[in-house]
């Protein structure tokens, strides 16, 4: 089953609201991942550009996607960025089928 990372920056609202009422974040996400027929991997929160990330299994992208567009549309959020992560097993069977792809030329070449 495919692995995706979402990093998530808060609103300020939504952190005044999880000072007022800390809550269990990371059973909601689990439970949001399990609805779309995927598992949460990790729930971690952290300091520096984004304050936390996710990785959660999905059965595809579309199943992944439409989790986030429901997180988002809740405007708690002031960024989600979502990346499809791979193995380093899917990487050189990558680099292996683009070796027989034709060689790209670029414009005015």
């Amino acid at each position: 089953m495919p692995k995706y990372l979402t990093l998530f920056s808060f609103k300020g609202e939504t952190l005044g609201a999880l000072v007022q009422n800390p809550s269990d974040r990371e059973a909601v996400v689990r439970k949001l991942a399990e609805s779309v027929g995927g598992s949460l991997e990790a729930y971690y929160l952290m300091f520096g550009q984004y304050d936390g990330c996710v990785i959660m299994d999905a059965p595809d992208s579309t199943a992944c996607a439409a989790a986030i567009v429901a997180v988002g549309s809740t405007g708690a959020f002031a960024h989600l960025e979502t990346h499809e992560l791979l193995t380093a097993g899917q990487f050189i069977e990558i680099l292996d089928k683009a070796k027989s792809i034709a060689r790209y030329t670029p414009p005015g070449s």
